[in-house]
C-alpha cells in the first residue's frame, strides 16, 4: 500500500479552494452567504443555544457578519475569538458589538482581551467553525494554523461547519484527533451529521 502524505493533499485542497473562492463574483458571494445565515439561523441547535460562538469572518470566508449582528439584535450572548499567540491557542470573548473589535494577528477582527470578558462556559454553546474545506461527515481542512483543532479539542457544545457546496468534498484527509463537526451547513443544505 502507498504512503499518503495528508499534508501535501491538503495543501492542495487549501489552494483549490482558496481559487474556487476567489473567482467567486461579490454579488454571487453575497447571496451564498445569506442563504448560509439563513440556514444557520434556523437550526434548532442556534435556537436552542445559551451562548454563540463564531468567528469574526475574512473576505474568503462565509460571512460571519450579519449573523453575529442578528444573534446580537436577539439579545443572545456573541462571543468571538482572540489568538493568544504565534502558538495555536486561541480564547473567546464576549462581545456586544462588531465595532469592539480591533486588527490583531493575522490582521483579524478580534475583541479587546483587556475590556472584553472571557467566555469560560461552553456547556450550551454552538460554535461555528470555519474551513476552507468539508466533507459529508463534518471533517475539516482550515487555514493550517491550528487554533480550532486545538478549540474543539476542549469544546462541549454543538459545532457547525458553514461552506460553500463547491468546497464539500466526498472525504478530506483526517487525523485520528480532528473532530468533525456536528452539523455542515451551505448555501444548498443542511447535513445533520451527529
Amino acid at each position: 500500500m502507498p504512503l499518503i502524505n495528508i499534508r501535501e493533499q491538503k495543501r492542495q485542497l487549501r489552494a483549490e479552494c482558496r481559487r474556487i473562492r476567489a473567482s467567486c463574483p461579490p454579488e454571487l458571494k453575497r447571496e451564498l452567504d445569506r442563504r448560509i445565515t439563513e440556514r444557520v439561523l434556523a437550526l434548532d441547535a442556534y435556537r436552542e443555544c445559551g451562548t454563540l460562538f463564531c468567528f469574526v469572518s475574512q473576505p474568503i470566508e462565509c460571512d460571519t457578519h450579519s449573523l453575529i449582528e442578528t444573534a446580537l439584535s436577539e439579545g443572545r450572548r456573541v462571543a468571538v475569538p482572540k489568538c493568544l499567540s504565534d502558538s495555536g491557542e486561541m480564547d473567546f470573548y464576549y462581545i456586544n458589538s462588531l465595532a469592539e473589535l480591533k486588527k490583531g494577528f493575522y490582521g483579524l477582527l478580534e475583541p479587546d482581551p483587556e475590556t472584553a470578558e472571557r467566555a469560560t462556559d461552553y456547556s450550551r454553546g454552538l460554535c461555528i467553525v470555519p474551513g476552507l474545506c468539508f466533507d459529508y461527515q463534518g471533517y475539516r481542512i482550515g487555514f493550517g494554523k491550528g487554533y480550532y483543532d486545538r478549540f474543539l479539542s476542549v469544546f462541549n457544545g454543538v459545532t457547525v461547519g458553514v461552506c460553500y457546496t463547491k468546497c464539500v468534498r466526498s472525504e478530506v484527509p483526517h487525523g485520528i484527533y480532528d473532530r468533525a463537526a456536528d452539523i455542515l451547513v451551505t448555501e444548498k443544505y443542511t447535513n445533520v451529521i451527529s
